[in-house]
């Protein structure tokens, strides 16, 4: 009996195993089969969620914002169906044998069924309520002195301003928007959490981090270093910043709308020199001819792009700037407000690095992996580009700013970038630890921790007696949630990035496009963002790099 039974198992052990290696096999094609509707499908629906966007934000209207809610719904609906998340999940996990870009696209877009498991109902209110706060934010105007300006013009208004009593007041008007929303994103960050739990996660925080594909130990260790390795430099810089805006403003204290940008995300103008000089007599128009002629010299004809975008201010567009690939296909377009000065400057160049990084990607990858490796790799490449405004070389050739005066400038210019560095470093561990705490409990005392973070990360004074939702006025909060820390990853690669290619290129401004297009943009979303990283630089993520160029701007500034 007892051989009979070892006879009859063996049997049965090897049928097993035959019908195994039969639906291995089989798990390919259906693999293959299952994804190729699902790149046709997501294609389509990627497009409607893009064209029905961009009518959004360029024109403010109920009907286009309505329209865009529909096609985000749609898209995520399709994604929510569980039949479809559970044979991608079978499949996958069977095919074996399926090619590194086909487990790529597959594991990606499994991961974007599993973001969707949520109830549907749930999943409407979401994007609804998203869209009409972000409707909010965009036809919102801020009222000053009875009148109602735009960002940009309270912004023109406060950089001129020396009465610390009226850059309270601007100040003040560009935090309206606040107030209005703060109910509305508090319960936007209830319903995000809710939608996070019915997926097994704490939080949406977490949630969102593990979907970017961090750890959430190794993502708070490198922001922990940047804390560290960053609070001398910062203090030196800030102390010495402090003092000059005490003498501009003639006052005792500096307050957080001495220094012009409302969040203290951005370096006030250097008090040695005013970048602005070198835009002095231009039209926003040639803000855009600037730029196409700049990418030009790295072999990259922006024109097409350009053609398809919408660049400068109209009534019920958005009021930022960004970028988008609308079809995966080519047609690349950016939103911009241009006015004439090194701001916009810096805009235009920030989101054509997007640009061309959309544009040049592999387009024979899967239409799901057709983006960058990860967010912070595109932003890496945008910042890198929207520094070159306040650049003294780049000045010169792209300018026509003399040699003798760029290195008359130079060391301000230096120190200027390294201010800029620093405080955008500063005020991204304020924007991280902040929506990190947020949605840990929405219901604490919001408006509280945020004046103690930026006491704590960026030495701003607390406002006494201030209980306003300041934090609120940040629209990052509801049209790019958990997404700030990926802006400051993006200068540390960044960094690196710059570190490797230069010294590839040797300073050939068409070989280091080339290095560009063939080591960043053509590999898309084809690997995992590591492997990404240190193919593309030749090391790990790290604050090393970054790090060294602010030690090194710091000890050669006069």
């Amino acid at each position: 009996m007892k051989y009979k039974f070892l006879v009859l198992f063996g049997s049965m052990l090897v049928g097993s195993v035959m019908t195994s290696f039969s639906f291995a096999a089989d798990a390919e094609e259906r693999l293959a089969s299952f994804m190729n509707q699902y790149q046709d499908d997501y294609k389509r629906m990627y497009c409607d969620v893009s064209y029905t966007w961009w009518d959004a934000m360029i024109t403010g209207s109920e009907e286009a914002f309505k329209k865009s809610s529909e096609a985000t719904l749609a898209m995520s609906n399709y994604h929510a169906d569980a039949a479809k998340y559970a044979e991608l999940k079978k499949l996958r996990a069977a095919a074996v044998n399926a090619s590194p870009i086909e487990k790529r696209a597959a594991y990606v877009a499994e991961r974007s069924f599993e973001q969707s498991q949520i109830s549907p109902e749930l999943n409407k209110q979401l994007i609804e309520l998203s869209s009409e706060i972000e409707q909010i934010f965009q036809t919102q105007r801020a009222v000053y002195n009875g009148t109602e300006y735009t960002n940009n013009e309270l912004l023109a208004m406060l950089e001129k301003e020396t009465d610390s009593q009226k850059r309270y007041e601007i100040w003040d008007a560009l935090k309206q928007v606040g107030d209005i929303v703060a109910p509305k994103v508090i319960e936007l960050a209830k319903l995000r959490n809710k939608a996070a739990q019915e997926l097994g996660y704490n939080n949406y925080w977490e949630m969102t981090v593990s979907f970017q594909e961090f750890q959430f130990d190794e993502l708070l260790r490198i922001f922990q270093d940047l804390d560290c390795l960053t609070t001398p430099l910062f203090n030196k810089m800030k102390a010495k910043l402090d003092g000059e805006l005490k003498e501009k403003f003639g006052v005792e204290r500096i307050m957080p709308w001495h220094y012009d940008n409302p969040f203290f995300q951005q370096a006030p103008p250097s008090a040695t020199v005013d970048v602005n000089e070198f835009y002095q007599g231009i039209e926003k128009e040639d803000i855009v001819d600037i730029s196409v002629n700049y990418f030009k010299k790295l072999g990259f004809d922006v024109t097409p792009i350009v053609a398809n975008s919408d660049l400068f201010e109209k009534e019920g567009k958005s009021q930022h700037g960004f970028c988008n690939d609308m079809n995966l296909e080519g047609d690349v377009r950016i939103l911009c407000n241009i006015k004439p000065d090194v701001e916009w400057m810096d805009t235009q160049l920030h989101e054509l690095g997007h640009a061309i990084y959309d544009y040049n990607l592999d387009r024979t990858l899967p239409c799901n992996i057709r983006s960058a490796a990860h967010i912070f790799t595109t932003e890496g490449i945008a910042m890198t580009f929207g520094a070159k405004a306040r650049d003294p070389q780049w000045l010169v050739e792209n300018r026509g700013v003399s040699p003798e005066r760029a290195q008359e400038v130079n060391s301000a210019l230096q120190e200027q970038r390294l201010r800029e560095q620093l405080i955008f470093c500063r005020w991204t561990l304020v924007m991280t630890f902040f929506e990190k705490a947020l949605y840990e409990n929405p219901d604490q005392d919001l408006n509280k921790l945020w004046g103690e973070m930026t006491a704590r990360y960026q030495g701003l004074d607390p406002l006494e007696g201030r209980n306003k939702a300041d934090w609120a006025s940040k629209p990052h909060f509801v049209i790019a949630p958990v997404y700030y820390h990926n802006y400051m990853l993006g200068e540390l690669y960044g960094a690196q990035l710059r570190k490797s290619l230069e010294k590839q290129a040797k300073g050939d401004p068409v070989k280091f496009g080339e290095l560009l297009k063939e080591n960043v943009f053509m590999p898309g979303n084809s690997l995992p963002w590591e492997e990404f990283v240190e193919k593309s630089t030749g090391e790990p993520l790290s604050v090393e790099a970054f790090v060294d160029e602010l030690q090194t701007a710091d000890s050669q500034i006069q």
